[in-house]
């Protein structure tokens, strides 16, 4: 088959998008007292901190448009076997502003042209805080150990020493170790909600250079300060025993039919 015949049935061939049938399958349950391991929730709490940050602009800024905000959560770490939860992230802001334009139009004392640009910076924060109550006990760590142990030795002595004396010590030229490793079970954090309220403020505004309207200015550098309020869940991964009693196919789909 020639190139020109292969470019021809490539772009005379397409796929049919069609529905496909699908059923239920009922799963195979153990029955009985089973034990399993399953993420536990030790605590579910909010937690406030404030924020305090200074946003430079890398050009004038004649007022801002609209601001963006994502919180990213990059550490939450409960410190066993204290109750210290330690967290630590960012704050995305997407800030879209307008900047004032010569090269559009001039300003006059009716107009200012002006283009929008945005500028996205990372906001960091941390604090440390005390988890009061506990829906859940955490399972405590097991510490490792490391135990030395030496053997008994029995040498006789060099000339010198009488002849029914012995030496007797341990073995300096041994060395003998039991170390015991626990792998416990690290707690960890899933961020529920967040809320940001925050009030932001231009520190070195200035009146627009020869002809503006009345009330015009720029700034470049942006003073915020933020409360932000998270909503956090702590878990632990623990075995925990469940019970199963039946395995009854009756499923809650069909439970009218099943009576």
């Amino acid at each position: 088959m020639s190139d020109a015949n292969k470019k021809e049935l490539d772009c005379n061939t397409s796929i049919n998008q069609c529905e496909c049938e699908s059923h239920p399958i009922h799963p195979n349950v153990s029955i009985g007292k089973i034990i399993t391991k399953v993420p536990v929730v030790l605590a579910e709490l909010t937690l406030q901190t404030n924020v305090d940050a200074l946003i430079k602009f890398p050009e004038p800024v004649l007022e801002i448009k609209d601001i963006k905000k994502h919180v990213k959560l990059i550490q939450c770490r409960l410190l066993l076997p204290t109750n210290k939860l330690f967290v630590k992230g960012f704050i995305r802001k997407n800030i879209q502003y307008a900047s004032p334009s010569k090269e559009i139009d001039k300003s006059s004392q009716n107009t200012v042209a002006s283009d929008l640009h945005s500028l996205t910076v990372d906001v960091p924060f941390h604090c440390v805080t005390e988890i009061k109550h506990f829906l859940t006990r955490p399972v405590m760590p097991e510490m490792n150990k490391r135990n030395e142990f030496d053997f008994f030795v029995s040498k006789p002595l060099p000339s010198g020493f009488p002849e029914k004396d012995e030496f007797q010590s341990n073995d300096l030229s041994q060395f003998h170790q039991e170390s015991t490793q626990h792998y416990n079970e690290l707690p960890f954090c899933e961020l529920i909600s967040s809320k940001i309220i925050e009030w932001d403020e231009a520190i070195d505004r200035s009146p627009l250079p020869n002809c503006a309207p009345l009330g015009e200015g720029y700034f470049t550098k942006l003073e915020e300060k933020m409360v932000l309020d998270l909503s956090l869940k702590v878990l632990q991964n623990q075995q925990v025993r469940i019970s199963s009693a039946t395995n009854d196919e009756c499923q809650v789909e069909c439970n009218d039919h099943c009576e």
